[in-house]
């Protein structure tokens, strides 16, 4: 991910100018044309989903819409995906993929048992796949576990926003962190933090690192990689 110099992944310091070369570092390390990490997909929770793709429009839903079959629901298999954490089923979907940059993906949910009938049914019409992981929360390795089986994604790249950073983390989910940083701040106290914790999600318990390396790049940015440590007991 890129963050600024205090931390944050969104918000005002992004359209200084400082944040340029930052920015364009990450997409190339994440999804260039000689990337860094062989992922077949990217992940990010639905706040993030909504700020950046679906623009918190409301899914076109039929109430009345048959019953769709039980379980998952692979609509295609794709080089890329773009998974979105979306446990209620609340994300206003137009088309099932879309595009970063030039990076086109297929969009595959992760919902919950709490999504309604009507939004899997939403889902299918769009050609939407979708994966069911946990009751009322998110099982991370059910998830993890479906993605790789029904869709063949073996390494997958965490995007945002900091509460599913840390959540992963803290269920001992990811091997590697890996940010660029921007040389610059706007020092608001409203936006994410590259890491935050949330009640009911995960706990504020401390997480170590290893300092795997540290590379300065252009445009004074600095990119660092840690292997996530064992969480701390």
């Amino acid at each position: 991910m890129m963050t600024s110099l205090d931390g944050k992944i969104m918000g005002n310091y992004m359209e200084a100018p400082e944040s340029g070369p930052a920015g364009d570092a990450f997409y190339q390390i994440a999804f260039g044309k000689k990337p860094k990490y062989l992922h077949q997909g990217w992940l990010s929770g639905r706040v993030t989903t909504d700020d950046n793709f679906t623009m918190y429009r409301r899914p076109a839903l039929d109430e009345k819409a048959p019953e769709v079959p039980e379980g998952d629901f692979v609509a295609e298999k794709a080089p890329m995906y773009y998974v979105s954490i979306d446990p209620s089923g609340r994300l206003g979907w137009e088309e099932n993929t879309l595009t970063y940059i030039d990076t086109t993906a297929h969009v595959l949910e992760v919902l919950t048992e709490q999504a309604s009938n009507a939004y899997k049914a939403f889902l299918r019409k769009l050609g939407i796949s979708y994966i069911i992981a946990g009751k009322k929360t998110l099982d991370y390795s059910e998830a993890l576990t479906k993605l790789k089986r029904l869709f063949g994604i073996e390494t997958l790249m965490l995007g945002g926003g900091g509460v599913l950073n840390w959540s992963f983390i803290q269920a001992g989910m990811c091997d590697e962190i890996s940010v660029v940083i921007a040389p610059c701040a706007d020092g608001s106290a409203e936006t994410q933090t590259l890491f935050q914790a949330r009640a009911g999600l995960s706990t504020e318990e401390p997480v170590g690192f290893t300092l795997k390396s540290a590379d300065v790049l252009e445009g004074d940015a600095v990119w660092l990689r840690y292997l996530v440590k064992e969480r701390i007991k």
